[in-house]
């Protein structure tokens, strides 16, 4: 099994790292794959709702949103992190979930999903709400642990002392793999849901 790590901190070695070391250290102990992506410090253009990628099955703009899109249907779990910048995720972050969920051309059903979010003091429950969003609308579970996914820190390692934060994290990284082995033998049991034909009610006609 693998899971892909997208971090949104431009800083490769800060508090959002310890957060996503922790989550690792526990994967490393089921086998689980896991890559960590960085691109918060990438210059990453928003989706600029052209449609294309309904055609062309990925986003127009060929950039590391679609090296992503490939990684990304790869992988059986994503865990999606970030520090917390105005109580919303990094910029550059947001930028690239967008575009690679608008015009993700494969099915992302049934992949797990987590977000965790790092702060010095708040913000973190409203970056946790709006990560997770991306999870709920792509008919992706999201993994639960014994608090919401947060830790905080201000300097450079300092998350490493906040011993809830760490518990929380390795918490999730059990339940994740607990899902992703349920899931998988779910799928090879009885398949997937089945899928209606989607219905696009406007509320403006």
């Amino acid at each position: 099994m693998k899971v892909l790590f997208i971090c949104g901190s431009p800083h490769k070695h800060g508090n959002t790292r310890v957060a996503v070391d922790e989550m690792i250290s526990v994967f490393k102990g089921y086998d689980v794959e896991t890559e960590v992506v960085y691109v918060g410090g990438k210059e990453v253009r928003g989706c600029m709702g052209c449609g294309s990628c309904v055609n062309l099955g990925k986003c127009v703009i060929n950039d590391d949103v679609n090296v992503l899109a490939e990684k990304f249907s790869q992988a059986d779990g994503l865990v999606l992190a970030s520090p917390v910048y105005y109580a919303s995720a990094n910029g550059a972050l947001i930028a690239c979930l967008d575009r690679l969920f608008y015009s993700a051309g494969f099915d992302t059903r049934m992949k797990v999903g987590a977000s965790i979010v790092v702060a010095r003091r708040g913000g973190c429950s409203a970056t946790f709400d709006q990560l997770n969003k991306y999870f709920s609308i792509s008919g992706m579970p999201i993994a639960p642990s014994q608090y919401w996914n947060l830790i905080h820190g201000a300097a450079a390692g300092e998350a490493a002392y906040d011993g809830e934060g760490l518990q929380t994290m390795r918490t999730l990284a059990h339940n994740m793999v607990f899902m992703m082995r349920g899931i998988a033998l779910a799928k090879e049991k009885y398949g997937l849901p089945a899928v209606e034909e989607r219905i696009a009610t406007n509320f403006i006609r």
